[in-house]
């Protein structure tokens, strides 16, 4: 019996990893073609930012009611409206983006898309788990977003070399209709609690938001997501940056988006292992571990941009590895404290903080890059990263404020 729930666990975990990962072909698409598009529609450097964050915009306007209805209606429904929103604004981008205002719109759909998908997609898997098969569940899950924006960024600079960008958005159209097609197919019934009187009001997030545990795992995922979606969205960009200031001749080894894409790989690995850390000695001490280690690397990252290709994609790789560290131990650590008849409403809180601060952080990170003298600076670059890498070096602070707090 134990070895068939083990088996039933791996497999269903498999299904939704590859589901999420055709999910998210269109997630990097703009972020990887940022160079190309700016050039092409005359963006500056806000203007980029400021299409790069409303994909969060979307995701933290759509995330709430998605994510919710999960407790009342069977999860699979909301992921299939989910990833036609996500195909339908990716292949606006191929057949209509021109510009700054369409592509707003485009990238929103986009982001939507993703809040019915990424968390919703997570309740699918973890109703059908307990313990630490949940737990593990939930780390490979999270894992599986690195993966699949690495699918994204490399796919996305290939195509868009080879064919142009808008090759690269209509393959961004194609992955959520097949992930569609595998989870109705092959998931079983997501679970619902319409029917039982402890299921909270649609939208109503005051038990969740009361519940000490879950605010401070929500103001963790926020931090971890304020920095890590403001590096994904300037990765490449600055990767670009590091090979022009080469030594004549030398430059990049391999496209930027391709450089990208292997640091995003080590996402999966890291994850995984600070979960199982998490478990061996405790998340707390872990998740905060890993997240001031980030935030320091992140506040000295930009300004070696001049220095050897070899040690800013060493240094960008550890920085990741640091990010990712605490990432799957958060989701877990929150899904674990959630009532079940409230595991919904509690992931679109934590879902929605999290995207919030992700939507804020390329944006600023575009602006503090204008103001402090453009993307052909060094220093620029260097207040930029440390913009979005101060938080974590005060969260030790935060926390032992947090905990001072009576409970």
């Amino acid at each position: 019996m134990a070895a068939a729930m083990q088996q039933s666990a791996i497999r269903l975990t498999a299904l939704m990893c590859v589901a999420e990962a055709l999910s998210m072909t269109g997630f990097a698409c703009f972020t990887t073609l940022l160079p190309v598009l700016m050039k092409e529609w005359g963006l500056n450097n806000s203007e980029a930012g400021l299409i790069s964050g409303v994909f969060y915009t979307g995701y933290m306007l759509a995330v709430p009611v998605l994510t919710s209805l999960t407790d009342r209606i069977d999860s699979r429904r909301v992921y299939l409206f989910a990833c036609m929103l996500s195909a339908l604004g990716a292949a606006g981008f191929a057949w209509f983006a021109n510009g700054l205002w369409n592509a707003l719109f485009f990238q929103f759909l986009i982001g939507a898309g993703l809040a019915g998908t990424y968390m919703p997609g997570l309740k699918t898997l973890t109703d059908h788990l307990e313990g630490k098969a949940q737990s593990r569940a939930t780390a490979f899950y999270t894992a599986g977003f690195g993966f699949g924006s690495s699918v994204s960024i490399l796919a996305s600079g290939k195509l868009g070399a080879l064919f142009g960008w808008q090759w690269a958005f209509a393959f961004g159209a194609i992955g959520p209709v097949l992930a569609a097609l595998l989870v109705m197919r092959t998931m079983p019934q997501g679970r619902s609690h319409a029917a039982h009187e402890q299921a909270p009001a649609l939208l109503d997030f005051r038990p969740v938001l009361r519940d000490r545990a879950t605010r401070l795992y929500v103001l963790g995922y926020s931090l971890h997501n304020y920095e890590l979606f403001g590096q994904r969205s300037w990765m490449v960009a600055f990767l670009v940056f590091c090979g022009s200031l080469q030594a004549e001749g030398a430059g990049l080894p391999l496209a930027a988006a391709t450089l990208a894409a292997m640091i995003n790989l080590l996402g999966p690995v890291f994850s995984v292992s600070g979960n199982e850390l998490a478990l061996r000695f405790g998340r707390t001490r872990i998740i905060f571990l890993f997240m001031s280690a980030s935030g320091l690397l992140a506040c000295g990252v930009g300004f070696t941009a001049a220095w050897p290709w070899f040690v800013v994609f060493l240094l960008m790789c550890v920085h990741y590895a640091c990010m990712l560290g605490d990432s799957a131990a958060l989701t877990s650590g929150v899904i674990a404290a959630a009532a079940p008849a409230r595991r919904g409403a509690t992931m679109a809180v934590y879902s929605f903080s999290g995207f919030t601060a992700a939507f804020l952080a390329p944006l600023v990170f575009g602006v503090v890059l204008d103001l402090a003298g453009g993307n052909q600076s060094r220093v620029a670059w260097g207040l930029a990263f440390a913009s979005i890498g101060i938080f974590g070096v005060f969260a030790p602070v935060a926390r032992w404020l947090y905990t001072r707090r009576p409970a």
